[in-house]
């Protein structure tokens, strides 16, 4: 009997079948070790620097205490989708906060999916904190490969303003991370020349000005050049494609603020900070021309001009409050920036490299001349939205100028390198003596700063001349040692302590407005719990919580009764209103944003603020007072004169004519 044996498999080349059916067990593997063509070092590289990163962000959080006047948003957002899609501080939809809603969307959602608390809050912030460090890092290492990319996503990691705010819950994380995107996606249209990565890459930036408004535009400029220039293409196509592109921007910036402008004032939320009742009046004022001009401007806003930064001018982010948050690789990155651009002088226009050395340049310097120019409101947490840029010079930059240090023949390119380290390390040495004192942890960076920047520069240069690589390589190292010592000192210091949850910053205080040991002034008060002492995430008192209530006793600087002298409530009149509400739809109505936050917190209903933050919004009206008191919807009200932000005059003479005074709470008001 004769067996016929089965026709043999059709041969695949082994290359073609491995791109065309890899394993899943090789994806997996991939995901771990890297590309083929990656250094073995690589990938595990990046691992420790995203679980670095993610320690940094979310070590010891109990202590995080967040900013109450987003997170009291967040809270009414669990309890109401109308407050929810508006942002509105209260769950009764009085009045919204003075930012647009994406980045409380993001928490809101977190903290309806598992309830809130104080890490599901963070959850969102901590991830896309970490996000945005990868995502630097696969945007770097494509042009310029894993060494450059491990040294970006390395000082992201370590930026002490970044590790500060991402342990906070203002927007600003959000918005970096969108910005980001964009930026891939805008670098993904320039190499292919494709419209739709163009077009991603306008609905990512409109989503970050649905963050933070006008922050987001700071590096439009930078994309609208780097795709004119360096796109495939003819001119009139790349054009054609930008327009488009603009449509998406504009489309994703603005349908939020065309809905909620749309609708009827009558039934929603004031808009906090505007001047009329409209985003479009925030968006320009307030959160636009306001930030760069001041109060001063024609467009002006309310209460603009403060600033927690320091005085305004291009030395500014290198001043005694800004400059250990931001400005350690500042001189590198612009030493790299201008030798980089110089290095691929004539390349093609087309050329990917250049064309990403546009970008993170103009991101890098219109950030620096836009918050060091700023007249308006200013806090230094905005800088971490200058950090990817500088980041990404300090990789892409510190790897070009390392090739030209080895392989240049012209003399010059042997100075530039050692150059960029000494000016950098003698700038991290300043930074660090002016802290000198404020404990071991910077004593010690400075000394590792100022030895591991001379053995760079020497390294480098003996290596240089005797021709000896693993000098240079070595010396390369001690460079990296010395320019992150200083960051990392102030980094472990943010993540280790209790940072001022409205003003955050890293590192000791250095006598301005900042300090990492809540020791920070904001425009915002500076106070690391709300008025029940609870931390940021606890859910409020008399919700079902396990959260500890406080007593009043460890309430300093207030009253047992009624207002105390920074603005807050007792818990005792707390409870005298919760047994008194009557159905209302608000428990108590008050001057501004600061103590409605923390009355929302602690009491979890609905409180309104009828000044809004800076208690000059005409949110509320006589009239609208009258008509709520007449509905059963409002029955108290605290009538507050302190700190220039006190009741609307005629709304208080109003109240006390036709009210009530409840003796045992000052300022409190019985209405109706």
């Amino acid at each position: 009997m004769t067996t016929l044996a089965p026709p043999p498999a059709p041969s695949v080349p082994e290359g073609r079948h491995r791109a065309a059916v890899p394993a899943a067990s090789s994806r997996l593997r991939r995901m771990f070790t890297g590309a083929p063509e990656d250094p073995r070092w690589a990938r595990p590289a990046l691992w420790a620097i995203l679980v670095l990163a993610t320690a940094l962000y979310a070590w010891n959080l109990s202590s995080i205490t967040g900013n109450t006047f987003y997170d009291a948003a967040v809270w009414s957002g669990t309890k109401s989708w109308k407050a929810f899609f508006f942002g509105a501080l209260d769950s009764g939809s009085f009045i919204t906060v003075d930012k647009p809603p994406f980045a409380l969307w993001v928490m809101g959602l977190s903290a309806r999916l598992f309830g809130y608390g104080t890490w599901q809050l963070m959850l969102p912030m901590v991830a896309v904190g970490t996000g945005s460090v990868a995502l630097l890092y696969r945007m770097v290492k494509r042009d310029f490969g894993a060494v450059a990319a491990t040294i970006a996503a390395l000082a992201l990691t370590l930026t002490p303003i970044t590790v500060a705010i991402t342990r906070d819950t203002n927007p600003d994380p959000v918005l970096v991370f969108l910005m980001l995107l964009g930026a891939a996606a805008l670098m993904k249209a320039v190499r292919t020349g494709r419209l739709m990565p163009l077009v991603w890459s306008g609905v990512a930036i409109g989503f970050a000005f649905n963050t933070k408004m006008m922050q987001a535009y700071v590096v439009l400029p930078a994309f609208f050049l780097v795709y004119l220039w360096a796109a495939p293409g003819g001119l009139g196509r790349r054009v054609r494609n930008l327009a488009v592109g603009t449509v998406a921007l504009v489309v994703s910036s603005a349908w939020w603020m065309v809905v909620v402008d749309l609708v009827p004032a009558s039934s929603r939320p004031y808009i906090g900070g505007s001047t009329d009742n409209t985003v479009w009046d925030l968006v320009i004022g307030y959160n636009g021309f306001g930030r760069i001009f001041g109060a001063g401007s024609s467009v002006g806003s309310q209460g603009n001009g403060a600033s927690f930064g320091g005085e305004a001018g291009l030395y500014r982010l290198f001043n005694s409050i800004m400059g250990g948050q931001i400005s350690w690789l500042i001189p590198f990155a612009l030493i790299a920036l201008i030798g980089g651009l110089v290095l691929r002088g004539r390349a093609p226009r087309t050329d990917p490299k250049r064309a990403a050395l546009l970008l993170w340049g103009g991101w890098f310097v219109l950030h620096y001349l836009t918050f060091a120019l700023a007249e308006g409101t200013f806090h230094p947490y905005y800088v971490t939205a200058m950090a990817p840029g500088v980041a990404a010079l300090a990789g892409i930059g510190g790897v070009m100028l390392h090739k030209a240090f080895r392989e240049g023949a012209a003399a010059k390119w042997a100075w530039v390198l050692p150059a960029a380290i000494a000016v950098s390390t003698v700038w991290a040495v300043v930074l660090l003596q002016r802290v000198s004192g404020s404990g071991t942890l910077y004593t010690v960076a400075e000394v590792v700063a100022g030895v591991a920047g001379a053995v760079a520069v020497i390294g480098l240069l003996l290596g240089r001349f005797t021709e000896r690589q693993r000098l240079t390589g070595i010396a390369a190292l001690a460079a990296v040692v010395a320019l992150l010592a200083g960051p990392a000192a102030y980094s472990a210091s943010a993540a280790g302590s209790s940072t001022n949850g409205t003003n955050p910053t890293a590192g000791p205080s250095t006598g301005g407005m900042g300090g990492g040991m809540g020791g920070g002034a904001g425009e915002r008060p500076s106070s690391s719990t709300n008025s029940a002492g609870q931390s940021m995430g606890q859910p409020p008192s008399g919700t079902g919580s396990t959260g500890t209530q406080d007593t009043g006793a460890s309430q300093s600087g207030r009253s047992a009764a009624g207002m105390g002298g920074d603005g807050q409530v007792s818990s005792a009149m707390i409870s005298y209103l919760k047994k008194n509400q009557d159905g209302a739809t608000w428990l108590v109505a008050v001057a501004t944003d600061q103590t409605a936050s923390s009355l929302i917190l602690e009491s979890g209903e609905p409180v309104i603020s009828m000044g809004g933050w800076s208690g000059s919004d005409n949110a509320m009206t006589l009239a609208k007072l009258k008509s709520l008191v007449k509905s059963g919807k409002l029955h108290y009200i605290v009538i507050s004169s302190e700190g220039g932000q006190g009741t609307n005059s005629a709304i208080s003479t109003w109240v006390k004519k036709n009210g009530t005074a409840v003796s045992a709470y000052s300022g409190l008001y019985r209405l109706g």
